[in-house]
């Protein structure tokens, strides 16, 4: 990849190191904000440095995917650092759910490497409107007795949760927002809450990616299985810098701007997924 990248005109490196940077930003800056991993802003901009760098279109979304959940393993650990600070993380939740959302993020690996992709756009542009809709039309105030369901629901969201982050290469923390949200904690605790199980999944799913992807041919240069090093490289530290401005900003939003913030960007992912499903692009 870097000799690829050391052929480019001199205004293409500029205009690919400036996307990178913003990328970056944008991507630790909604980790803070939302609690989520960035993924959702990490793929596709790793998809137009993969695709202007040559990698194989067979498996470049693979790369995009196992590279972002890479990516989120520092941002996240920075993310709950900083909500952590304002008293904002649930420790139960995260107790409760992280052994399932663990076993889910280990099938996902394994999943992702076969099904198709058109398939799992589909599913996470549904699942996108799916939890907006409930932020929208759900419970509209907190519950001061939130609390988790019994030990089966318990399985199924955590399981789902770990799973479907996984294979679309995201943190989970969408999810567990909702999820929270649904059972009536605030906002701000679901957000904060959320952002803890970035590392959760990640983590065994980043493995996974490097073992599956460890005798793959057409990988780029720099990589462990289907992790680019170098997409870590450039957008990781910068993503970690942005997050506690993002966690930042949270704790300064009212609860019902910070929804109408969270549905908002549900809904332009789930739009950017439809877009790709039917135009291709």
């Amino acid at each position: 990849m870097l000799d690829l990248v050391q052929h480019l005109p001199w205004y293409q490196i500029a205009e690919l190191s400036i996307a990178l940077l913003i990328g970056g930003i944008i991507t630790g800056f909604l980790a803070g904000l939302l609690g989520i991993g960035g993924g959702a802003v990490s793929v596709p901009v790793l998809y137009e440095l993969f695709r202007l760098a040559g990698v194989d279109e067979s498996i470049i979304m693979r790369v995009c995917v196992a590279t972002s959940l890479a990516i989120i393993i520092p941002t996240a650990i920075n993310s709950v650092r900083s909500h952590n600070k304002h008293g904002a993380v649930v420790m139960e939740v995260i107790r409760r759910l992280g052994p399932w959302v663990v076993a889910g993020a280990v099938l996902g690996v394994f999943i992702a490497s076969r099904a198709p992709s058109s398939f799992l756009k589909a599913v996470f542009a549904a699942s996108c409107i799916f939890i907006a809709s409930r932020l929208a039309f759900g419970k509209s105030e907190p519950n001061p007795d939130a609390a988790l369901p019994p030990a089966p629901w318990n399985l199924v969201a955590g399981f789902g949760i770990g799973l479907i982050s996984t294979l679309i290469g995201i943190g989970g923390g969408a999810y567990v927002t909702a999820y929270m949200k649904f059972l009536g904690w605030p906002i701000h605790q679901a957000v904060g809450t959320a952002s803890g199980f970035g590392p959760i999944i990640a983590i065994p799913a980043t493995i996974g990616y490097i073992v599956e992807g460890w005798n793959v041919a057409a990988l780029p240069p720099l990589s462990a299985g289907y992790v680019s090093l170098l997409g870590f490289i450039v957008l990781g530290p910068v993503s970690v810098l942005a997050a506690p401005l993002g966690a930042k900003v949270a704790h300064r939003l009212s609860r019902r701007t910070l929804e109408i913030t969270f549905m908002s960007f549900l809904l332009f992912i789930a739009g950017r997924f439809i877009v790709s499903l039917v135009w291709g692009v």
